[in-house]
């Protein structure tokens, strides 16, 4: 190879002081300046030496040169002989040059500054914060909650890092969530996965952290690689909850993220709450009002006063806030015995609408003994449900349904979907029937006589893209509600949909329950983000081994017609070995956004029931 010529050596080395960026830059016009100042102040002396002599000498020819680089218009105000006013004008022009780079290259360097700042590169300062990682539609449900959740706190801050563009994240959430009054919204750009970017957001004096699982094809993967990366970073470790699409990556989550991470299995969630909605009309209304902090939370709180009494007497125990179960050396239950004497180092599981009403009650609650009614359970005989459209999780909701259903009972899947059930051999209590169909539609879904059923449910189809899957499960609703009305049946109808703002289009077929899959994940990990401890309380809730929630006709418990206070619900709950935690109107099951369910009523405040209202209820099938 030939030797580099001086040429090239400068030239490389004038490329790489360019390169350092707008302060190299200045440089060297500034040194450009110098060199124009003492060339033509030099040339003065040289040429017009009693032009400088009229101008005191050295320093004002240094200075009048310098003026007329930095300002070409003052040339016009000189006067003396044409060589010294040449040399001026050259001056004059050759600092034209400079200042016209100068403002330039000032006006790009700003410009450049302010792309930076925008894009948010720098490190935040704060502690105590929330720190949202990834951008899916999740965030919005999750920053909602998390406004709500600090509503009362000054100073609370949520900080976000995507590879989003900052200001089109802060736009996004303006626009979905609205005002979020005492809580500051911080963005970052960048990217969850690199170290470098982590150390942006101030992670050892975080509060919690929450991992989302991003849009687009493999999203666990990004998932557990931003699991490693928190894993490796040095400092402290707040904690981590996260949300994994698919329940086979569990496992490689798990062991990435570590003992301090909770993780969300989104599959399963959402099929189990789709399962339970199905057999239980309004259990997805009760799920989202536990999970949303808009009415009645879950706490878990100790309570030594209560040490050595019964479970079953401590339901009484607080007036604004209803007992659910106990958390006993690290291990969640809801329901227990009524027996179950509370131990000193217990926590109390209960529901209350904030952690400021939940106190000791004074008195006893009033019990009217005449009132109660011993009236048992009907048991349920086999039944038949008809599952319409087929997805990723359909298996796993057949698989659920499976563990809930008495023996004997029937499942049919009706879908055009090439997968529809496949994959499913040794079910226990279902037997299974597959038919093709297209489920939009109308003479296809009145040759299924959906009135031999009595539940049924209608899955969104990922063969589409989420606003036309909620487009055609919108149709198939439409239409099932329209066969009701000309045939008089009647049949639970649980939908599963995926856009929150299709939920109050959805309200106008009258379905018993929809259950917006995104949007229950996104409740789930603000309520974790908040206190990592309820991870098992959900658990159990969401689980079919155990106690679960139920909602039981009125009259089963209470004499319906006259006015009674909930403690004696609570009473007639105990004897059965059940919790009771609120109660649905019928009068009100199609008014959003509740929809008749009342949870954590005040324990004197009178209700009376009619036909049809339910008392819901923790207890076992």
């Amino acid at each position: 190879m030939a030797r580099a010529t001086i040429r090239e050596r400068l030239r490389y080395w004038f490329d790489n002081t360019m390169s350092k960026g707008t302060v190299a830059l200045i440089g060297w016009l500034g040194l450009a300046s110098l060199a124009l100042i003492l060339i033509v102040s030099g040339l003065t002396l040289w040429i017009t030496p009693d032009e400088v002599f009229d101008h005191a000498g050295l320093p004002g020819v240094l200075w009048m040169t310098l003026v007329r680089a930095l300002s070409p218009s003052k040339i016009a105000s000189d006067s003396g002989t044409a060589p010294f006013l040449a040399l001026m004008l050259a001056a004059s022009l050759g600092g034209i040059f400079i200042v016209s780079t100068l403002v330039g290259v000032l006006s790009a360097g700003l410009k450049g500054k302010i792309e930076e700042l925008r894009k948010g590169r720098s490190r935040i300062i704060e502690s105590g914060h929330t720190v949202i990682l990834g951008w899916s539609e999740q965030v919005f449900t999750i920053v909602g909650e998390l406004v709500k959740a600090h509503a009362s706190q000054r100073g609370s801050v949520i900080a976000i890092l995507s590879d989003h563009d900052k200001p089109g994240m802060e736009q996004a959430i303006r626009t979905k969530v609205g005002d979020t009054g005492r809580t500051r919204l911080v963005c970052r750009t960048g990217r969850p996965t690199e170290p470098a970017d982590l150390s942006l957001m101030s992670l050892e004096t975080a509060r919690s952290v929450v991992v989302l699982s991003p849009e687009g094809e493999d999203p666990d993967a990004h998932v557990i690689k931003t699991l490693l990366a928190l894993a490796k970073r040095d400092g402290d470790h707040p904690p981590v909850v996260a949300a994994v699409a698919s329940s086979r990556n569990m496992a490689a989550a798990r062991l990435a993220g570590g003992p301090g991470v909770h993780l969300v299995d989104s599959d399963d969630t959402a099929s189990r709450l789709i399962v339970q909605s199905s057999r239980q009309s309004g259990m997805s209304v009760v799920c989202m009002d536990l999970l949303n902090f808009d009415g009645g939370e879950i706490y878990l709180r100790p309570e030594p006063s209560l040490a050595g009494v019964p479970y079953g007497e401590a339901l009484g125990a607080y007036r604004s806030a209803t007992v659910i179960g106990l958390r006993a050396a690290g291990k969640v239950v809801l329901n227990p015995p009524m027996d179950t004497v509370i131990g000193s180092d217990d926590e109390i599981i209960l529901i209350a609408h904030d952690d400021s009403l939940i106190h000791l009650w004074g008195g006893a609650p009033a019990v009217d003994e005449e009132r109660i009614v011993g009236m048992a359970h009907e048991r349920p005989g086999p039944e038949r449900t008809l599952l319409l459209g087929w997805n990723g999780r359909a298996a796993q909701i057949v698989r659920y349904l499976d563990g809930y259903v008495p023996a004997g009972s029937a499942i049919d899947v009706a879908s055009d979907h090439p997968g529809a059930g496949g994959g499913l051999t040794g079910l226990a209590r279902l037997t299974l029937n597959t038919k093709e169909c297209d489920i939009t539609d109308r003479y296809a879904l009145e040759s299924l006589s959906a009135g031999l059923y009595q539940h049924v449910i209608v899955l969104s189809d990922d063969r589409y893209g989420t606003h036309h899957a909620d487009t055609r499960t919108l149709m198939t609703l439409l239409q099932l509600r329209d066969i009701q009305t000309t045939l008089g049946d009647r049949y639970s109808i649980v939908s599963e949909m995926h856009d929150e703002n299709n939920r109050a289009l959805a309200e106008v077929t009258r379905a018993d329950d929809i259950v917006i899959s995104d949007t229950v994940i996104g409740l789930l990990l603000a309520q974790l983000a908040e206190n990592p401890r309820l991870a098992d309380v959900f658990g159990y809730l969401f689980d079919s081994r155990g106690s679960e929630i139920y909602p039981r006709p009125a009259e089963d418990y209470v004499v319906i017609g006259t006015p009674l206070a909930f403690s004696t619900v609570i009473e007639s709950a105990r004897r059965r070995g059940e919790t009771a935690i609120g109660y649905r109107l019928a009068a009100g099951i199609n008014e959003p956004p509740r929809f008749g369910v009342v949870l954590n009523p005040d324990k004197e405040s009178p209700i009376a029931f009619a036909l049809g209202d339910a008392v819901i209820v923790l207890a076992e099938r």
